[in-house]
């Protein structure tokens, strides 16, 4: 009777911490709005003749990118978001970027973006460090 009073309130606690974890994943449809504005307006803001300027480390060469598509899926890490836009180089090849967003006050800014490097959130994903929103 111990033993199966224990699994129950194992379960019980499980449970509770799973929905836990899953409430603090939901997003209102106004800060999921919010959070593609504030990525958008840092888009924007960065344009120069109409394209975002990405300098090569290694070449030390600066693609001109051009922004085509923001995706709707937005991801959490700990305090930050993660959301991800699409843009075209030059020659029509398709760029992907990840933009970092920390909160400001009540705003969110952009503190990091990642050009063309989808295997880094790949593994943030896979380690359990970032997480999509509901």
């Amino acid at each position: 009777m111990i033993f199966v009073r224990a699994v129950c309130f194992s379960l019980t606690l499980a449970i509770a911490t799973i929905s836990n974890l899953s409430a603090a994943q939901k997003v209102s449809v106004s800060m999921k709005a919010q959070l593609q504005a504030s990525m958008q307006t840092h888009i924007d803001r960065r344009l120069v003749e109409g394209a975002y300027l990405s300098l090569d480390q290694g070449t030390g060469i600066v693609r001109k990118l051009y922004p085509t598509t923001a995706h709707p899926m937005i991801l959490k890490m700990g305090k930050y978001y993660v959301l991800c836009s699409d843009f075209r180089d030059k020659a029509g090849k398709s760029v992907n970027m990840d933009f970092y967003l920390a909160p400001r006050g009540k705003r969110y800014f952009v503190f990091d973006a990642v050009v063309n490097d989808r295997a880094s959130l790949k593994r943030l994903m896979k380690a359990g460090r970032v997480s999509r929103v509901n």
